[in-house]
C-alpha cells in the first residue's frame, strides 16, 4: 500500500482497508429497505501505530506528536491531521502515512514513514539566569520531541524554542531578549546555543596559567579555531575548555585536570576580551581494568583483545576510544549492524588508575540477502558465485563485499578487471542486507586468464 505524503510527498488514499472491514462479519438476512439508506462508517478504531525512519526519536515521542491514540476512532481526516502535526513540528523533512485493516478486520493499523531533518545539534543554555533543568522541563512539556542531545537546526524550530524560552523567562521576571544560534563549541563540534541577544564581547586572546605538562603553544592551538572570535560567556567558554582542552590532557593520563579560575580583561586595541585560564593539571593516571559490562553477542575476551587496550600504561583516552571503536567494528562483523557501544569510567584516586566498563547494545543480527552481479557475462557470474562465501541466510559481515572485491584485484584472480564497486541495501525491518557487485565495462571473462585463488572468508574475521 502506498504512503500518503506531504511537503515533498504526494498523497494517495487507502480505501480498500475500509471496504475490507466493512465487508467482514457474519451474513445476515437482507434488511428491509428504508427511505434513507444508512451510511457506511468512515471511522474505525486504531489498533496500533507504527513509525518507520526514526533515529533521533522514539516511537512514543513521534506518536505523541501525531495526537492519535490506540483505541480512538479515526479515518482519513484524522490521519491527515496527524500527518500535518508531524510536518508542522519542523523535525521531519518528509512525512508519509498509510492505514490498513488490522488482523481482526475491526480496526486500523497505522504506519507513519518519516525522514528526520539533518543536521541536528545538542542544545546549550548560557547566561539565562535559570537552571537548565527548569528549561528542560518547560521545553519537554511544549514539545514531545525535545531532547538536549539533538535539536533540528532549522529556522522555524529555533524560533519556536526561542519564543518558548522567552515566555518562560518573562514569567520569572526576566525581560531581556534572547536568541538561539548554531555555534561552534570545538573546531569540529557545534551546538544550538540559547543566550541573551545583546552583543557580547568577543574573545581576542587566551592565556593559560599554571600549566607545566602541556605547553602554552599546544594549549593555544587547541582552542584557537574555536575560542578566538567567539562571543564570551563564562559558561560557554568553560564548555569549550572541556571539549577542546580536556582531551589534550586526557591523552597524557591527566583525567583530573581542572580549570579552577577563568577571568577576563578588556583589550584596548579591539572590542574584545583577553581570557586568562588557571589550570590544575593534576597527576598522571594509568589505565586499569577494561571489561565488557552486561550482555554481549560476541565473546567478551575476543572483544577486549580486539580493542588492544594497554592496561598499565598511561591512561591515554584517545587510544581507549580507538579501542572502543574496534570493539564496535568487531560486533558489526558478527552481523549486528545497529550496534551501539558506550563506556563508563571509574577513577580510582588511591591507585591513580582508571577502570573502563564497556557496554554493548547489539540490536538485531542481520543476515545476507540477495546477491546481484552487474556487468559480467554468464561464465563470469558463475565464477563469482562460486568463490563468494557469504551465502544467503548466513550472518552478514558488512566489510566482506569490499574485502571480496579487493582480494580479487590483489590476487589478480581475473585479467583485465575494470572498476568495481559494492552496494549494500539494508532492510531494517527484515534484518537482511542485499549486495550488488558492480563490475566495470571491461569484462574480465573476455580474457580467461584466471589464476586461481579464493574469494576470502564471509564470517567474522
Amino acid at each position: 500500500m502506498s504512503y500518503h505524503r506531504n511537503m515533498k510527498v504526494a498523497v494517495i488514499f487507502a480505501v480498500g482497508c475500509v471496504l475490507g472491514m466493512a465487508q467482514t462479519g457474519p451474513r445476515k438476512a437482507p434488511a428491509k429497505k428504508t427511505e434513507a439508506a444508512v451510511a457506511a462508517p468512515n471511522q474505525w478504531p486504531v489498533e496500533s501505530i507504527e513509525v518507520v525512519g526514526i533515529h533521533n526519536y522514539t516511537r512514543e515521542q513521534v506518536v505523541a506528536v501525531t495526537g492519535l491514540k490506540v483505541g480512538q476512532l479515526a479515518g482519513k481526516a484524522e490521519f491527515e491531521a496527524a500527518r500535518d502535526r508531524l510536518v508542522n513540528c519542523g523535525a521531519f523533512e518528509t512525512v508519509g502515512y498509510k492505514f490498513e485493516a488490522g488482523a481482526s478486520k475491526q480496526g486500523y493499523v497505522a504506519t507513519f514513514q518519516v525522514t528526520e531533518v539533518d543536521p541536528a545539534f545538542p542544545v546549550r543554555f548560557e547566561e539565562l539566569g535559570v537552571a537548565d533543568k527548569e528549561l528542560d522541563a518547560v521545553l519537554k512539556a511544549k514539545d514531545p520531541l525535545y531532547s538536549r542531545a539533538k535539536l533540528p537546526a532549522t529556522k522555524p524550530v529555533i524560533e519556536r524554542y526561542t519564543a518558548w524560552i522567552q515566555e518562560f523567562l518573562a514569567s520569572k521576571g526576566v525581560t531581556e531578549k534572547i536568541a538561539g544560534k548554531v555555534t561552534a563549541v570545538t573546531s569540529e563540534e557545534f551546538a544550538i546555543v540559547f543566550r541573551p541577544a545583546r552583543n557580547l564581547p568577543a574573545v581576542a586572546q587566551v592565556t593559560f596559567e599554571g600549566n607545566k605538562v602541556v605547553s602554552q603553544t599546544v594549549l593555544r592551538e587547541a582552542v584557537h579555531g574555536t575560542a578566538i572570535g567567539m562571543p564570551y560567556t563564562e559558561s560557554g567558554f568553560r564548555e569549550m575548555l572541556n571539549n577542546a582542552v580536556r582531551p589534550v590532557y586526557e591523552q597524557r593520563g591527566r583525567v583530573r585536570v581542572a580549570f579552577p579560575e577563568v577571568r577576563t580583561e578588556a583589550v584596548k586595541d579591539v572590542e574584545g576580551v583577553h581570557v586568562f585560564v588557571k589550570v590544575d593539571e593534576g597527576q598522571s593516571y594509568e589505565l586499569g581494568k577494561v571489561a565488557i559490562a552486561g550482555p554481549t553477542p560476541v565473546d567478551a575476551a575476543t572483544l577486549i583483545k580486539a580493542g588492544d587496550f594497554k592496561t598499565g600504561d598511561v591512561a591515554n583516552f584517545d587510544r581507549v576510544n580507538d579501542g572502543i571503536e574496534k570493539i564496535r567494528k568487531a560486533v558489526r562483523h558478527a552481523g549486528y549492524l545497529d550496534v551501539k557501544v558506550t563506556s563508563e569510567r571509574t577513577i580510582v584516586d588511591e591507585k591513580k588508575t582508571v577502570d573502563v566498563a564497556v557496554r554493548i547494545e547489539a540490536g538485531a543480527q542481520y543476515t545476507m540477502g540477495k546477491l546481484t552481479l552487474v556487468g559480467l557475462e554468464l561464465n563470469g557470474e558463475a565464477e563469482i558465485l562460486r568463490i563468494w562465501t557469504m551465502k544467503e541466510g548466513k550472518t552478514f559481515n558488512p566489510d566482506y563485499p569490499d574485502y571480496f572485491l579487493n582480494r580479487i584485484k590483489e590476487e589478480a584472480l581475473f585479467e583485465g578487471l575494470g572498476a568495481t564497486k559494492a552496494d549494500v541495501k539494508v532492510d531494517a525491518k527484515a534484518h537482511t542486507a542485499d549486495v550488488t557487485l558492480n563490475f566495470g565495462a571491461e569484462d574480465p571473462t573476455k580474457k580467461p586468464g584466471r589464476r586461481g585463488g579464493r574469494g576470502g572468508r564471509g564470517g567474522g574475521w
